[in-house]
């Protein structure tokens, strides 16, 4: 790699900590301008400073992928400081409460797909009109390995997911002829503030996980990050519509 993205904008969704941070750090690596989205704006802020510190160009906007009117002010305050978008990761979202698909709570069950799908679909729609009008652009979508295979206790996660997957795919359809490519990367564990939630912080918990990995353990943010970033680059440019497996074989079982 030697600055893919040199003259180009990025922007990153959940970008305050674990995967989103090393992709906007991987993104200001490469050459690109980079906008950090979050509703915690401290880690956010956290984010851009060290992609500063490093020498990068990096903005911190608060966003909630949830919400239109906020999804729509983050592209548009993008593209007033930077002028254009190029690429974008899609990667803000929650893993909800762990529960059985008759026990689940409907308020939870909303609020995960709220976030995870319908933020998504609402960060596409208004990344794409930008990347048409500069004739080209590259989208990746986080979904996991739940948005390939079914686990139990988490049937809104694993909905909201295998949606993502599906939203990948057919946006990708819709656009493969314009220059803009949409993807998803799909981790398996990942050693992530969120994979500390589900795991209780508990040591043993954590290594029942990463035994569970094929690979014998748990990825590292920047291991996702990598993939993020070359499907986003010109390397993949025959890449699209792909659900890519970054998950240590688990999904190979």
């Amino acid at each position: 790699m030697a600055n893919w993205f040199t003259g180009k904008v990025a922007l990153v969704t959940g970008g305050s900590s674990g995967i989103g941070r090393a992709s906007a750090l991987a993104f200001a690596r490469e050459g690109a301008k980079v906008v950090v989205a979050d509703v915690t704006v401290e880690g956010g802020e956290e984010t851009v400073a060290l992609i500063k510190k490093a020498g990068g160009d990096a903005l911190f906007v608060k966003a909630d992928v949830a919400k239109a009117a906020e999804v729509e002010a983050l592209i548009n305050k993008t593209v007033a400081t930077y002028g254009r978008l190029d690429c974008a990761h899609n990667n803000a979202g929650i893993e909800g409460p762990g529960a059985t698909t008759v026990d689940y709570k409907e308020e939870a069950f909303d609020r995960v797909l709220a976030i995870n799908l319908k933020g998504v679909w609402l960060c596409m729609k208004y990344e794409i009109p930008q990347m048409l009008k500069v004739g080209a652009g590259a989208i990746v979508n986080t979904a996991s390995t739940a948005g390939l295979v079914g686990y139990p206790r988490g049937s809104a996660y694993v909905a909201s997911k295998h949606g993502v997957v599906g939203l990948t795919k057919t946006a990708a359809l819709e656009y493969a002829k314009t220059g803009v490519r949409v993807n998803a990367v799909c981790p398996g564990a990942v050693d992530t503030p969120m994979m500390g939630r589900i795991t209780g912080h508990k040591a043993e918990r954590a290594a029942r996980m990463a035994s569970s990995e094929p690979i014998g353990r748990m990825s590292a943010p920047a291991e996702i990050a990598e993939a993020v970033v070359w499907l986003c680059s010109d390397s993949a440019s025959f890449v699209t519509g792909l659900a890519m497996a970054v998950d240590g074989g688990i999904t190979a079982v």
